[in-house]
């Protein structure tokens, strides 16, 4: 069929089998068929086995047998894998490329805005032949890195992400200027809200700085997700969960980075970094939180240089054969270390305190225990970074004691920083920045500051009428994508109580 130029969709393999047992399989057939849909045949008794070998084929499902009726077992997984089969894009990533340096910052901010995004590009080096040729035709030595250039030819160079998302199709404007429901953030609390909003017939709009799917979107892979026992990454989540809400009619903007919320009368007006605005009668601020940044001499140098803070999942694939430290003690962080001990020679996960169980749950625990690359440093603070250009040492205290090793690749996945400076007095936060919302706001006996209205705040409603928050952004919240996401549709019903009643 290769030999043929045929194209093969799905392919299902008995875990049993003669010769090679399917896992073996279908790490074959990834080799010749890439994009065809892999689903493990398994008797009840192999289910572990399924499940432990999710990582080496990225397996898209594991069907247990025997599957009757096959209306409801076998005949709605089969057309669930074709449609995906169908959406993926399976031309060549070639169409865009990318033009830039190995370590640079501004370059790597192209390649994960892309990759975060679901744009298909190529990456080059800057002294590759191919490479060369399309710095020459944009101006030689005059040409500012990183290079993008578009299928169509034409040649953006050092592009911010507006452009960026402009060029590569990604909606940047509003269709209207007044909307039922704004929802600030893309991360599952926006996207919840987002789905929710539009399938319930609110016109809505969800407004993302760069791209949806948030923290959880740049996970390797969430396993403790209701209803994905395989286990899914935050980006095939953030994917299904961005065209579901398109799906309903929720309007989707890319690079756009709100600056400001006013109340206007009844509206509800965000204005944005280039002076552009929006209104609706409600809004939700989903806007999440971010990785705080490690307070070590010399790691800000080097922040896209080999310093990352989050996943950073394009880079996995260089990390190949290489040491690679990791910092946190979180879900995140051992999600990241799970996911790149598959290319890092060893992984050092650096945990400040004395134990993962306060903070990490029990699965990934046992997961990096069975994975003799990874090695769990307690205790362990980096202290220090050094390096020519990019990283290439790291100062690291343990126990009290300090010592240089050499690294090229730091991770951090520590604390959370909500994104709510924008929101300067409109909206009541606390002391480190998370917003208040219903009883935190009338703790104690207190009243919402500027609250106009007799009635007390909604349970997720901030103190301006009409504007709620919803997961990691609101004070404390749990924070994991599935309370996220639930808040992100209490907040609609809420929303729609509001407009009832104003």
């Amino acid at each position: 069929m290769r030999l043929r130029g045929d194209e093969v969709a799905a392919v299902l393999a008995d875990y049993r089998m003669p010769q090679m047992n399917g896992v073996q399989f279908l790490e074959r057939a990834m080799d010749m068929y890439p994009y065809a849909r892999r689903v493990l045949l398994t008797a009840y008794a192999d289910t572990d086995a399924a499940i432990q070998a999710i990582n080496v084929v990225d397996l898209d499902h594991y069907l247990l047998k025997p599957w009757d009726p096959p209306e409801e077992k076998f005949y709605p997984v089969i057309d669930g894998q074709l449609e995906a089969w169908q959406r993926t894009d399976r031309v060549p990533p070639a169409e865009l490329r990318v033009v830039g340096d190995r370590w640079s910052a501004p370059s790597y901010k192209v390649r994960e805005f892309l990759a975060r995004n679901h744009v298909p590009y190529r990456w080059m080096l800057a002294e590759e032949p191919e490479a060369a040729q399309l710095v020459a035709a944009a101006g030689g030595e005059q040409c500012r890195l990183p290079l993008v250039v578009t299928a169509d030819g034409r040649s953006l160079q050092e592009p911010d992400q507006a452009t960026l998302a402009a060029a590569v199709g990604l909606s940047t404007t509003p269709a209207t200027d007044f909307y039922d429901l704004i929802v600030i953030g893309g991360g599952p609390a926006g996207l919840g809200a987002a789905v929710y909003g539009a399938s319930e017939g609110l016109e809505t709009v969800l407004v993302e700085a760069h791209a949806s799917g948030g923290q959880a979107g740049q996970s390797s892979r969430i396993e403790n997700y209701l209803g994905f026992p395989d286990g899914v990454s935050g980006a095939q989540l953030a994917d299904r969960a961005r065209r579901q809400a398109l799906k309903f009619g929720a309007e989707l903007l890319t690079a756009r980075k709100a600056v400001s919320l006013e109340p206007r009368g009844q509206a509800r007006v965000v204005r944005f970094t280039d002076g552009g605005e929006i209104a609706a009668h409600a809004v939700i601020l989903a806007t999440g939180v971010s990785y705080r940044r490690l307070d070590a001499p010399g790691l800000e140098d080097f922040v896209g240089r080999g310093v990352f803070y989050g996943a950073a999942l394009t880079e996995a694939p260089s990390c190949s054969g290489s040491e690679v430290y990791v910092v946190g003690a979180a879900n995140s962080a051992g999600q990241a270390a799970v996911y790149l001990a598959g290319f890092a020679s060893t992984v050092h996960l650096l945990v400040r305190g004395d134990g993962l169980e306060k903070s990490m749950s029990h699965y990934l625990i046992e997961q990096i225990a069975a994975l003799p690359n990874i090695q769990v440093h307690l205790a362990t603070q980096v202290t220090g970074a050094s390096g020519d250009g990019h990283l290439e040492r790291l100062t690291i205290s343990e126990a009290g004691r300090e010592r240089t090793v050499d690294a090229q690749w730091l991770f951090v996945f520590i604390g959370a920083e909500p994104f709510t400076s924008w929101l300067d007095d409109t909206v009541e936060r606390d002391a480190k920045g998370f917003v208040l919302t219903g009883p935190d706001l009338v703790a104690g006996g207190r009243r919402p500051r500027n609250w106009p209205l007799r009635r007390e705040p909604y349970f997720l409603e901030t103190n301006v009428p009409g504007v709620f928050a919803a997961g990691d952004v609101r004070a404390e919240s749990i924070k994991r994508v599935a309370s996220a996401v639930g808040e992100g549709a209490m907040a609609v019903a809420l929303v729609h109580r509001y407009l009832e009643k104003h």
